[in-house]
């Protein structure tokens, strides 16, 4: 009785959608209060719907109703409570299901937290929200009822994938949803304001907290898959330029660019219509990734379905959507006149060019990606496109973007020199190529590639710390610094970290594949390996033998590693599980492989890494992400502004092209 109840859930959320949707849009557009007073009770009732179904399938995970034939897919009577839950999102139907939950979580903050917005804004993006739940419920019960039943019902499920059984399930897909699907938030805001033909400051004001909130959950979660990886599949890489990888990366990168153009257009009113098209293609590429990893046209690691009826469907949405939008844009933006000047030498040139640099790297990430799809489906042939490929075209993308986030942070609005920009940064300059170029000698042989990363982080740290200096130097007192200043800075310098771990670990890791037995030893990044014993453990639902290594350095001993190789009941498939000691400049990582031969001294493949400062990759991303936090908890954001309310959400068709930039500070820009 609960999976048809969670199905019924369901049903009900289509119409709630589809009546939000109508509604919603319709009741921004005709200006009829009655109609716009529905936006805020129906995204809350399609949230308490969506939750509703959402526990349904979670109680027949707990209970192993193995006549829901997802559960049966997808579980096994044997699996841990915490796997057990966690794999309600563990395959295609269940994790859109996660999908839709994580958007009608979307909506209902926006119900709640944006009192201070008029009603005609709130029901024009709860409107297009809702038709964007409406097309994924259709997909849902047209093509991946997460509860169907079985006439036939097994007496246990088949398990789920011995990949995802790891914390990392617990925690990686809802954070990554949430930033995957928080990209509609700041593209239904730009639909709302090209519904209302106002293309003002007022609604990148509104728009900006959370499209930053939606890129600080696509950065954690994007880190958190990455550590993932690292420690779980035993081959010690940490970002594979897998398709998967790639599709949500495509979205970090141009939201990235997003939160930047937003705070132009607010500040400035500049970029307006370029912070439409950004908004609009962050969220088109969430549903590309979508497509990517539903449609079954590439093989991955995380790609669940290969029914092509799905795949379709998605296609057909995916077009629905960016064609609307970019129809509706083109209507409305060619009305809009730009929005003031300002000369070749100042802070909006640089943010442009950064704009611009991103979205060049995820088109060649997106290139790289869906290239070899395109020659596959033309009958071409197969073609492959592997790491070599991005990192040789990405990586040189990236380097101006570092240079130039200094430059544009120093820079002045409208007007600057070149040679007053040289004067601010010429002693942060020298001293950073200096460090960059000799610390390397520190680490190991001299290398440009390491040199060059280094002294691009250290440029970004010590150009931070310049300016967080100079300006807590000159506040009067009494006045205090926005929250959004500090965070601008803290997430630069959380790039830097994270720069510098990247640099470190690709220019100087080191791994040894080796045949090893009983009371032997193999040295790696001058620590020393020796295998001391392997037993056997047997787990919940899976057996395992479990190496014991000692990792030693001059000779004494740091501790003992345990690593594991699991066959799980249900798959023949085994599971490495790497030993990693972790440190604040190094990991060191022993990985347990196959048994090569049998006997009381039998030989075992084993693979060893040492990884100098690969944790700041990921301690990088946090404080990326706390950055974003900080910025987007900015008091003035939960302010109720009178110029905002003045600016007229009304259905208003004619778009302003007053073109002047709002007063007030503008003195910084947070990242």
């Amino acid at each position: 009785m609960i999976p048809e109840l969670g199905s019924f859930a369901l049903i009900l959320a289509l119409l709630v959608s589809f009546c939000l949707g109508v509604i919603g849009v319709a009741g921004g557009q005709q200006n009829r209060a009655d109609w716009m007073a529905f936006a805020r009770p129906g995204a809350q009732a399609l949230w308490l719907l969506t939750a509703f179904s959402f526990a349904c399938l979670t109680y027949a995970f707990y209970t192993n109703d193995f006549s829901v034939l997802y559960v049966s897919q997808h579980s096994n009577s044997k699996l841990p409570d915490m796997y057990r839950i966690a794999g309600v999102w563990g395959g295609h139907e269940g994790s859109l299901l996660l999908w839709l939950m994580m958007l009608s979580t979307w909506m209902m903050a926006v119900s709640i937290f944006s009192r201070q917005l008029p009603d005609v804004m709130v029901s024009r993006v709860l409107g297009v929200l809702g038709l964007v739940a409406m097309g994924f419920l259709l997909f849902m019960l047209i093509t991946s009822n997460p509860f169907l039943r079985l006439s036939d019902i097994p007496e246990d499920g088949r398990d789920l994938n011995p990949l995802l059984q790891d914390p990392g399930l617990v925690f990686h897909p809802p954070l990554l949803y949430m930033g995957y699907v928080g990209m509609a938030i700041p593209f239904a805001f730009a639909i709302a304001a090209l519904l209302n033909g106002r293309l003002d400051a007022a609604w990148a004001r509104w728009s900006r907290p959370w499209a930053t909130a939606a890129w600080i959950f696509l950065t954690v979660g994007i880190a958190l898959g990455s550590w993932w990886a690292y420690y779980e599949l035993g081959w010690g890489g940490w970002w594979f330029w897998d398709p998967v990888e790639n599709a949500s990366f495509l979205p970090w990168l141009v939201s990235t660019a997003l939160i930047h153009s937003l705070a132009v257009t607010e500040k400035r009113g500049l970029f307006r219509n370029w912070t439409i098209i950004l908004a609009i293609t962050s969220f088109s590429l969430s549903l590309l990734g979508t497509f990517l990893v539903r449609s079954g046209v590439l093989t991955s690691v995380h790609a669940f379905a290969t029914d092509p009826r799905r795949g379709v469907f998605i296609l057909v949405f995916l077009a629905l959507v960016v064609g609307g939008s970019l129809i509706l844009f083109a209507l409305r933006a060619s009305k809009v006149r730009a929005g003031g000047n300002f000369a070749l030498v100042s802070r909006e040139t640089f943010l442009l060019v950064n704009n611009v640099l991103l979205t060049t790297a995820a088109a060649s990430v997106m290139l790289g990606t869906l290239y070899p799809l395109i020659v596959d489906a033309l009958n071409l042939g197969k073609l492959s496109v592997g790491p070599p490929y991005f990192n040789a075209v990405f990586a040189p993308i990236m380097v101006p973007v570092l240079l130039f986030m200094v430059i544009g942070s120093y820079a002045r609005w409208k007007s600057d020199s070149v040679a007053e920009l040289a004067r601010k940064l010429r002693p942060v300059a020298i001293i950073s190529v200096a460090l960059g170029c000799s610390l390397p000698l520190l680490a190991g042989p001299w290398s440009p590639i390491v040199a060059v990363g280094l002294s691009l982080s250290v440029w970004i740290m010590l150009a931070s710390a310049v300016q967080i200096y100079r300006h807590v130097k000159a506040l009067a007192p009494g006045q205090t610094t926005p929250l959004a200043y500090w965070g601008m800075h803290v997430a630069h310098i959380g790039i830097a970290v994270c720069v510098i771990g990247i640099t470190m670990v690709k220019g100087y890791e080191t791994e040894k594949d080796v045949r090893m037995t009983l009371g032997d030893t193999v040295s790696v990044g001058g620590y020393t390996f020796r295998l001391t014993g392997i037993s056997e453990r047997r787990g919940p639902n899976y057996n395992a033998n479990v190496g014991s290594v000692e990792l030693l350095q001059d000779g004494k001993l740091l501790k003992t590693l345990h690593p594991e190789k699991r066959t799980y009941f249900s798959s023949t498939m085994p599971m490495t599980e790497a030993a990693i000691d972790s440190g604040l400049t190094r990991d060191v990582y022993v990985s347990l492989g196959e048994k090569l031969d049998d006997g009381p001294n039998a030989a075992w493949a084993m693979r060893v890494y040492h990884k100098p400062f690969v944790t700041w990759i990921w301690v990088g991303c946090m404080i990326m992400a706390l950055g974003g936090g900080m910025a987007a908890l900015d008091r003035r954001y939960r302010k109720k502004l009178a110029q905002d309310t003045k600016s007229g959400m009304t259905n208003n068709t004619q778009v302003d092209a007053a073109g002047k930039p709002p007063k007030g500070n503008a003195q910084t820009i947070p990242a």
